[in-house]
């Protein structure tokens, strides 16, 4: 028997119930701020009046009696007197408002503590801002840090939240290695287990040192409100993008700034490079990906070098073209691919000549995903087979045009083992999981102006779209549904975004995943449109079934 579907109320009331509570919360706000000479009088009354009850305790009982007589007579004379009612009125709101103002100490400089603590810092920094030459030099041993720290916060902790830093003009701060320094021995003796952002204003010789707030971990995967062509790589810090996305954290929904990667043939960065060590959220990302690019209505393949079958849950999809987990597949696999780039550049330059627009087949999307290409290398050198990666070439040197994307997933082991042409044209770069400063540098050709976590969350790196700055990532949770000890909302989540099943072809399975076999997929017809001569589209060669 089919299953009733839930009633509105409760499949939609979770964001009702949110936004009444967000109108309750800014309604009593403002009530607050209207309503604040009236808490603030009603607050002394409860005070005077608490004053004058312990001052009636602490009256002997023989002189209640004339004490009682001498505040009748007073009720009296004040009564009697003209405008006597109204003056006592106001005076006694004046000393309630007085009462009940906020006596909260104003903070005026730092504690002993924090004093402490920035004199620590002025003391380890003298070696580095300070030089024998100097006839009067900022930083000196036993000097005053006031001319140094302009700007400075604490936590409740006593430790630095924001710092900033004056040095001298002489300090070679264009230098990375010299500017390294300096912030590996500020994130020592500001505290570990944070992480802290770096801005160097070379122009005004001024260091800003900030706290970071962890980003958030238990976002989903979900549609996300982007146009076709437009990826959500993650998520980032406010100060570093200028788009925000609606998403659901939970029960609670809000807006979260996020890393778009857009491709398509006015991209500027059309193929992606992802690295990480085993475990650092890689995976995740291309299947984050894959659920994104298969919701826009395009093709998606995968190679899947690992061979764990974690991507299983797309195989028979729609849109899924193949899962190839074998040396034999995925040679066959994206050889398909590049000949399948090959057919849309001659029928999009044929279309062109003729004047007439591209067939619609050549500007369907089409992706192809490779997590952990190198092992596949490998083996297929092993069994005298031609190196897969050798054939990601064409699409990866004229995918953009075709509207093909490429997105390798590889290990930081095995980076020497990717060719040179995966190197060139992956312009959007994403590092993930635990690496030094190093190692990110290497692989997106900037450092990062924050401290790598000690021990990042799946998912957590930094990103590069092209020549843009870095930033740091969080990657949608985007786990394999088919996994053991999956949180349930985030496999749940998953199963949503997945397309519908596919019937299954002639001797395959609703769950079988393509093992070692040649892709048996044919090129879409042709639209309407110039002629092209067969001869000069390769050919795709087959397997007998």
């Amino acid at each position: 028997m089919a299953r009733r579907p839930l009633p509105r109320i409760l499949s939609s009331g979770t964001a009702s119930l949110a936004r009444g509570r967000d109108f309750a919360r800014t309604a009593a706000d403002s009530a607050t701020d209207v309503l604040h000479p009236l808490l603030v009088i009603g607050r002394g009354l409860r005070i005077l009046a608490a004053a004058g009850r312990r001052k009636w305790t602490a009256t002997p009982k023989d002189k209640r009696g004339p004490a009682l007589f001498l505040g009748a007579a007073c009720v009296l004379v004040v009564a009697l007197l003209p405008y006597g009612p109204l003056a006592a009125l106001i005076s006694l709101m004046a000393a309630a408002a007085w009462q009940g103002r906020d006596r909260t100490p104003v903070k005026t400089g730092p504690s002993d503590a924090e004093t402490e603590r920035l004199g620590s810092l002025y003391e380890a920094l003298v070696p580095y801002f300070s030089v024998p030459e100097d006839p009067s030099p900022l930083f000196t041993h036993g000097g005053d840090w006031d001319g140094a720290f302009d700007d400075y916060a604490f936590d409740e902790a006593g430790r630095v939240t924001r710092l900033r830093i004056r040095y001298p003009a002489y300090f070679p701060d264009g230098e990375a290695a010299s500017r390294a320094r300096v912030e590996a021995l500020l994130h020592a003796k500001s505290g570990r287990g944070r992480e802290y952002r770096f801005d160097w204003d070379e122009e005004g010789n001024q260091l800003d040192l900030r706290v970071l707030a962890p980003l958030p971990t238990g976002i989903a995967a979900q549609p996300f409100v982007t146009s076709p062509g437009e990826t959500v790589l993650g998520f980032t810090d406010p100060a570093g993008v200028r788009r925000t996305l609606p998403v659901v954290e939970g029960d609670d929904p809000r807006d979260e700034p996020a890393v778009v990667w857009r491709t398509g043939p006015r991209s500027t960065e059309p193929h992606l490079l992802a690295v990480g060590q085993p475990g650092s959220g890689t995976s995740t990302l291309l299947r984050s990906i894959a659920l994104q690019a298969l919701r826009h209505g395009g093709d998606v393949m995968i190679v899947e070098g690992g061979g764990s079958g974690e991507y299983s849950c797309l195989s028979g999809r729609a849109g899924v073209l193949a899962v190839e987990c074998g040396p034999g597949g995925a040679l066959s696999t994206v050889e398909w691919a590049a000949h399948e780039t090959e057919r849309r550049l001659i029928a999009t330059h044929r279309a062109h000549e003729a004047g007439r627009p591209a067939p619609e087949d050549t500007r369907r999307p089409l992706w192809i995903l490779l997590d952990r290409p190198s092992v596949l290398g490998h083996l297929a050198a092993a069994e005298g087979r031609p190196d897969p990666l050798a054939q990601l070439q064409v699409p990866l040197r004229h995918g953009r045009a075709a509207h093909v994307t490429v997105v390798v997933a590889e290990q930081f082991d095995h980076l020497e083992l990717l060719h040179d042409a995966v190197w060139q044209h992956t312009r959007a770069r994403v590092v993930l999981g635990p690496a030094s400063v190093q190692q990110i540098t290497d692989a997106l050709g900037l450092p990062p102006h924050t401290t790598p976590p000690a021990q990042p969350p799946p998912g957590r790196g930094y990103a590069r779209l092209g020549t843009g700055p870095v930033h740091r990532l969080q990657v949608p949770a985007t786990p394999d549904p088919y996994e053991d000890g999956t949180h349930p909302g985030h496999r749940q989540a998953v199963l949503e975004l997945l397309p519908e099943r596919q019937a299954p072809g002639p001797g395959g399975g609703e769950d079988r995943v393509t093992l070692s076999k040649t892709l048996r997929v044919q090129p879409p017809a042709q639209a309407p449109g110039p002629s092209i001569d067969a001869s000069e589209i390769p050919e795709v060669p087959a397997e007998a079934p």
